[in-house]
C-alpha cells in the first residue's frame, strides 16, 4: 500500500505536452520499467509486451491488446514515482480469500464500500488492458475514507471470526496512521488523495 495524489499520475499519463518535471519523472518510470523487464528475463518470465512497451503505448493511449499484466506493472511503476514508500500489509497466497472476510465483515454490519473487496481489487482510475490472472492487482481507496474503515473495523473486531481479526487489525492499525498522515497534509497544503493496494 502507498499513498499520494492520483491526479499527478493520470496527469502524467494523459498529458499532451508536458511539463520538464513530468519529462524527468517520466525517465524514471522508464528506468524502473526496463529494470523489472530485465528481472522478469532473468527470470523466464515472458509477459508478450514488455513493461517498456506498455508504458509507451498508456501515454500513446493505444494499447495492443486487451489481455496483457505489463500495462499494470507500468501503471505501479509511474504511482510508485509519485506515492509515498510502499507499506507492505502482509502476504496472502489468495487474493480471493478477502471475498471471505466481505462476508464475514458484512454480516457485522461494516458498509459495503470498506469491504477489503471493494477497494483492494477495485482497479486503477485509468482503463488498462486485464492482467489476465489474480495478480498483479490494483485497488484504490479514498485517503479520506481511511478513519472510517478503521473505526468499522475496530467496532466489530472482538466479534469477527479468529481467522479475520489479523488481517483487520493490520487494516485498522494502517489507517488510523494514513488518517492522521491525510489530516497533517492537508493542514500543509497538499492533498494525498489516494491510498493504492498492489498485489503481486
Amino acid at each position: 500500500m502507498s499513498t499520494g495524489d492520483m491526479r499527478t499520475v493520470v496527469r502524467l499519463l494523459t498529458a499532451v505536452e508536458r511539463t520538464e518535471q513530468q519529462e524527468r519523472t517520466l525517465a524514471r518510470v522508464r528506468t524502473e520499467c526496463e529494470r523489472t523487464d530485465a528481472r522478469f528475463r532473468e527470470q523466464g518470465i515472458d509477459l508478450d509486451v514488455s513493461i517498456s512497451r506498455a508504458l509507451d503505448e498508456l501515454i500513446d493511449g493505444t494499447p495492443s491488446t486487451d489481455l496483457c499484466p505489463a500495462y499494470s506493472y507500468a501503471f505501479y511503476q509511474a504511482v510508485a514515482a509519485h506515492f509515498s514508500d510502499p507499506t507492505d500489509l502482509g502476504a496472502w497466497r489468495r487474493p480471493a480469500w478477502f471475498y471471505a472476510m466481505d462476508d464475514e465483515l458484512a454480516r457485522h454490519g461494516v458498509p459495503s464500500d470498506l469491504l477489503p473487496g471493494s477497494f483492494l481489487f477495485s482497479g486503477p482510475p485509468l482503463r488498462l488492458p486485464h492482467p489476465g490472472d489474480a495478480v498483479p492487482a490494483i485497488g484504490t481507496l479514498p485517503a479520506q475514507r481511511a478513519a472510517a474503515l478503521a473505526d468499522a473495523y475496530a467496532s466489530v473486531l472482538g466479534r469477527l471470526d479468529p481467522e479475520f481479526r489479523g488481517a483487520a487489525r493490520r487494516f485498522i492499525d494502517a489507517m488510523r496512521f494514513e488518517a492522521e498522515e491525510w489530516e497533517s497534509a492537508r493542514e500543509l497544503g497538499k492533498n494525498p488523495d489516494t491510498l493504492l493496494f498492489w498485489f503481486h
